[in-house]
Order: C-alpha cells, then sequence, then structure tokens
C-alpha cells in the first residue's frame, strides 16, 4: 500500500530522542522543549509559542484565554476536522458553521459578512445574534489543506464586529499570506503535530501568540497553573497540557527538514496538477490570491470520487475522502448552519485526497499516476 500522509523520520530523530533517553529527560522539563518553542517561534516569526500535547487543546486554551464563555456564539467553517467544532462545545458554547468558498474550500466571506450585517447587532460593545440573543464571541478560521482567506478581508471584519481570531492553522506551517505566517494574524494561533502532518512529534501541538505575557499565562494554566517552583501551589485551575521533552526532540529534527519537506510537497502538487489539468471536470484547490500554501495534503475535487477511490484503494493505493461537513454530524446539526448552496456537502461529495508524503518517492507517484491514467483513459 503507497500510503496518504504518513511521517517522514529521516534527520535526527533517533540522536536527540537517544539523548534524552540517555539523559532521563523524558517529561515536561527539558532542554528539547525549550529547543522547539524557539525553532517553531523564530520559523514563524511569532513572539511566543507555547508547546501543548496535541493541536487540540492548543485550541481549547486558546479559547479559554480569548474569554469564551457558556452560551456563547463562535464562528467556524463548516469544511473543517471536528477538532475545532468539538473544542467550543467543551467550553459550553456553540459554533455557526459557515459555508466555504467554491474553489478555495476556505470560510466563504461574503456569506460570513452577509450574516453578521443582518443576523446580528452590536449592543453594548457586544456583536448580539438577532434570533436568539446571544453573544456572537469569536471567529475560528480553519486554514484548510494549508490554505488561507482573505485575511485582510477578515481582520477587517473581525475589528467591525469586535470579535476574537483564533486560528485553527493546524494544517498550515509553512503557509503564509502577503509574507506574514498561518497563526500569526489573530489573538492565538494553533499548530498541530500529529503524525500525518508536514512535520510530527507523534502527537504535539503549539499555540502561537504576538503577546509575551499572554504566552506566559498559557505555559502556566497548561502545567497545572503550579506557581511555586517547590511547593506544590496551585493558584487557579490549571490543565496537564504540556508536550514531553522526548516528542519535543522529535520536533526539532522534524524542523531542521521543514524547507525540504515544504519543497518535496510543492513538486508532488505540480505532478498531480498536471496531470488533472486534462482531465474534464477534475478541479484542485485553488491557493487564494497572496497565499504561498504548504500544499499539506493533496487533495482535488472530482465527478468519479466513488469509482475512483475503490479503483485506487484495491490497487493498494491509500486515498481518502474529505471529512464530513459539521452539519452533517450528530453533535453539530442543530447548530445554525449559514450556506446559499451548500458548497460544504459539495466538496465533501467530490473530494479525495492523495499519497503525497514528503517521503513519497518518485516511483511511488509515478505508480499513482500511471493508474489515474489507466482510470480516466482504459
Amino acid at each position: 500500500m503507497i500510503p496518504l500522509s504518513v511521517p517522514n523520520l529521516s534527520g535526527n530523530e533517533w540522536k536527540y530522542i537517544k539523548e534524552c533517553l540517555d539523559t532521563n529527560w523524558v517529561s515536561s522539563v527539558g532542554s528539547y522543549v525549550n529547543l522547539f518553542e524557539k525553532t517553531v517561534a523564530d520559523f514563524c516569526d511569532v513572539k511566543a509559542a507555547i508547546a501543548i500535547s496535541n493541536g487540540t487543546l492548543a485550541l481549547h486554551i486558546s479559547l479559554l484565554l480569548s474569554g469564551i464563555q457558556q452560551s456563547d456564539l463562535v464562528i467556524l467553517p463548516n469544511i473543517t476536522f471536528v477538532a475545532p467544532a468539538n473544542v467550543i462545545k467543551y467550553l459550553g458554547a456553540d459554533p455557526v458553521l459557515i459555508d466555504v468558498d467554491e474553489i478555495t474550500w476556505q470560510i466563504d466571506l461574503d456569506i460570513l459578512e452577509n450574516f453578521l450585517v443582518t443576523q446580528t447587532i452590536i449592543k453594548e460593545q457586544q456583536t448580539i445574534h438577532k434570533e436568539t440573543g446571544r453573544r456572537v464571541a469569536a471567529i475560528l478560521p480553519v486554514h484548510v489543506l494549508g490554505n488561507i482567506c482573505d485575511m485582510d478581508r477578515l481582520l477587517g471584519l473581525a475589528e467591525k464586529y469586535q470579535l476574537v481570531i483564533v486560528e485553527d492553522a493546524t494544517e498550515a506551517l509553512g503557509s503564509y499570506y502577503k509574507g506574514k505566517h498561518a497563526g500569526t494574524f489573530g489573538k492565538f494561533g494553533c499548530l498541530s503535530f500529529n503524525g500525518n502532518k508536514i512535520i510530527t512529534t507523534g502527537g504535539g501541538g503549539m499555540v502561537l501568540c504576538n503577546d509575551v505575557e499572554l504566552g506566559k499565562k498559557i505555559k502556566h494554566l497548561t502545567t497545572q497553573a503550579k506557581a511555586d517552583p517547590d511547593e506544590y501551589y496551585h493558584d487557579e485551575i490549571g490543565y496537564n497540557y504540556r508536550l514531553v521533552n522526548i516528542l519535543a526532540a522529535m520536533g526539532v529534527a522534524q524542523m531542521e527538514q521543514l524547507p525540504q519537506f515544504l519543497k518535496r510537497k510543492q513538486e508532488i502538487k505540480a505532478r498531480y496538477d498536471e496531470f488533472f489539468s486534462k482531465i474534464n471536470g477534475a478541479a484542485p484547490q485553488k491557493i487564494t490570491e497572496n497565499v504561498q500554501s504548504n500544499n499539506w495534503l493533496y487533495t482535488v475535487r472530482l465527478a468519479q470520487q466513488q469509482e475512483l477511490r475503490k479503483y485506487l484503494l484495491v490497487n493498494k493505493i491509500d486515498v481518502r475522502p474529505f471529512w464530513v461537513p459539521m452539519n452533517r454530524l450528530p453533535a453539530f446539526k442543530k447548530d445554525i448552519y449559514i450556506h446559499v448552496d451548500d458548497v460544504a456537502g459539495k466538496i465533501y461529495n467530490n473530494c479525495l485526497s492523495l499519497p503525497c508524503s514528503t517521503s513519497l518517492t518518485e516511483e511511488e507517484q509515478n505508480t499513482v499516476l500511471r493508474l489515474l491514467k489507466e482510470f480516466y483513459y482504459d
């Protein structure tokens, strides 16, 4: 089986992890945690980066420190992995699901603006949903597949309606909008280092922010709010969310290879794009103007998605459909969904992700392309 998107552990992973084992620094304290945070902060050009045990918990602590409360509404695109929708519910809030753009697959800003203009009102410096009387507190843009929406326009809407932005940049390490790294536009940005991401720590995440004091607050809360170095004195409710040193060591090794990983993703995308440019009805994700994408997971919209999926799986090519839209999942069916033509549903029905690991060999991609040609031309 040619895998979809798997780790590429071809650098110093073994060396750095062995050092952790040899020195017994394997838990949440250790030099590699600090080094990993500094390396990511420098790469993203951000003042603070706090290592977290996974991307979901990075989103949770970010929304918590953004003041999201029970009964609040948080704006979220309807196409996303389920994690940000779950996190909103953890806090007793609910998502307002916004349909996505037909070609970029990012949150549809026309639909979002129309919702804010027609269905909300600003009262006492808060945006209130007219029908329910609930506060609309934040926007959680998801940078789907490493693409990014028009952040200038989103920032303008957030400022006008006094909404906090927490970026789900879990798929977007190495992506930029107008030269500025994903996850550095809002109050917080969240990264993921799950096994299928462009770099991995096995499981892990990071919170990015440009407020050093907020960064210190996150680090404090995610280490059980322990306020004394010697005594077990905890000054508020805390969380055990910190990344351990042994996984941070893997992260440091992975960050050393990130530039070549990004280059390899671009090469893989270019070959697939060339093939699908000759297939009627095939449409890869369109990258937003002014965006440099990391091309995390190559996905294409097709008329014969189910047939092609079955054909490739039978031939030992690992492919995956897109995420089920949030409004179709039991936990979110009753939440507000703002759309015109349910583009999210169409994308889900027609999209397929193809093998694009950074370790994918030319021979393996040749095999995938040969099978694609057989499917379409034979």
